[in-house]
């Protein structure tokens, strides 16, 4: 589990952290997450679903390394809503939504599927951003940030 942990704080918090822009903070987070989730049929992601089964202490340490997760999510959405571009919407059930998306994936996406993992992480940050973002803030509607889907 400590491993699934790292490449998370390896590949999207020390990353995403340096990113002043609340909104490209959020789409990176989003996107590198779902990059990792879906490697490997979801092996990482998957290994969060065994937490209630380590010892107490152990469990207290991952829930710990995530809370740090969970905060950065919560931050960047204060940050939103501090520049006036967040919907009216509770941060904490924003944020567990955004980690729930992402945390999903694994057990629908199919690496040999119609969509790649690109696709889908930028399809899971568009439909993220667009329900947080208000509306006239949307910096994200660059046409080239629409994935293209395989037939």
């Amino acid at each position: 589990m400590s491993f699934g942990l790292d490449k998370v704080r390896d590949e999207v918090l020390t990353p995403v952290r340096g990113i002043r822009d609340p909104e490209e903070r959020l789409w990176q987070l989003i996107v590198r997450h779902a990059r990792i989730t879906t490697r490997g049929q979801g092996a990482v992601a998957h290994l969060g679903d065994e937490i209630r089964a380590l010892p107490p202490a152990a469990r207290r340490q991952i829930e710990q390394r995530m809370r740090v997760y969970l905060d950065l999510v919560r931050e960047t959405l204060d940050d939103l809503k501090a520049a006036g571009r967040l919907r009216r919407v509770d941060r904490t059930v924003a944020a567990f939504s955004v980690i729930g998306m992402i945390l999903w994936l694994p057990r629908w996406f199919r690496e040999d599927g119609r969509l790649t993992q690109e696709q889908v992480a930028d399809g899971i940050a568009n439909l993220a951003l667009g329900g947080l973002i208000a509306s006239d803030n949307r910096h994200r509607s660059k046409p080239g940030r629409r994935p293209k889907l395989r037939t």
